[in-house]
């Protein structure tokens, strides 16, 4: 099960000066199980790949799969596609609209045509694995903690079963406990109930602790596809395009180019902290 792109390009506006080209010949292939993060520079073209993926933008050119099937072909559900492929937007809190906590949940699944006694059942489900109590289930949306509410707009996708969850910027404006919290959620939805998890961010020390792949994008385009440590290695080609590398594994390459024999596919503060002192140690 993936979602495939193949060719894609995007161009906003229709003629003249508001017209401009947000994606240029893209190919990408996501794999169930993958933790991937898209990263770029603010306008390399993140958002809008990731609404080609549940078809809530269609792609100027090209071809876009979900299941092997082409979701631009006539009769294709796309009911069903959004049903599967969640997409949580940045600032998702800002979403909520419903008078409680619990009326909000329900509103997707219901939407998607669940069964009611479904919809009641995947709505007290995804609170429950995104923390929110039993006692918080009547409660204005309004009167919860800015950590609370993007729980509840994450579990608002949850209830609709995806078996991909899309999260544009999922961590801004939270304050380190908060980031930590989404993101062990995250890591349990990924590891517990197997949903692939695709997140664009601009945090580097994010994305080399979570994600397993790392697309990078510039001016439309992905230049970079890989595993985080391989792709952590082209810092300079990462600095020209308005990006770097986990400040841990920045101090190793500082490091490393002064001539110290340490190890340099360091990621994590902790993975550096202990080649720093194996190189210490010698």
């Amino acid at each position: 099960m993936s979602i495939v792109l193949k060719n894609v390009s995007y161009t906003y506006g229709k003629s003249g000066s508001d017209c401009g080209q947000a994606l240029k010949d893209i190919s990408l292939e996501i794999h169930k199980g993958e933790f991937l993060a898209i990263v770029g520079h603010t306008g390399s073209g993140k958002s809008t790949l990731i609404q080609l993926f549940n078809g809530l933008e269609r792609a100027t050119q090209g071809e876009v799969y979900f299941q092997g099937e082409n979701i631009y072909s006539k009769g294709f559900s796309m009911k069903r596609l959004r049903s599967k492929v969640g997409l949580v937007f940045q600032y998702p809190e800002h979403q909520l609209f419903e008078a409680t906590v619990i009326k909000d949940v329900e509103f997707g699944p219901r939407n998607m045509g669940q069964e009611p006694l479904q919809v009641e059942l995947n709505s007290f489900q995804a609170l429950k694995d995104v923390g929110i109590s039993e006692e918080l289930l009547d409660v204005s949306v309004l009167a919860l903690s800015g950590g609370q509410k993007r729980r509840v707009a994450i579990a608002g996708v949850l209830a609709m079963q995806p078996e991909f969850l899309v999260l544009d910027e999922p961590m801004a404006g939270l304050d380190p406990a908060g980031r930590r919290e989404i993101f062990s959620l995250l890591k349990k939805l990924h590891e517990e109930r197997g949903i692939t998890i695709v997140f664009v961010s601009h945090s580097m020390e994010d994305v080399a602790e979570y994600a397993d792949r790392v697309v990078v994008m510039n001016q439309g385009q992905i230049v970079l596809d890989g595993k985080p440590r391989r792709i952590f290695h082209y810092e300079k080609e990462l600095q020209q395009i308005g990006l770097g590398v986990p400040q841990a594994a920045q101090l190793v390459h500082r490091l490393a180019e002064r001539g110290a024999g340490i190890e340099q596919d360091c990621l994590t503060a902790d993975e550096s902290a202990a080649a720093i002192l194996r190189w210490l140690e010698k």
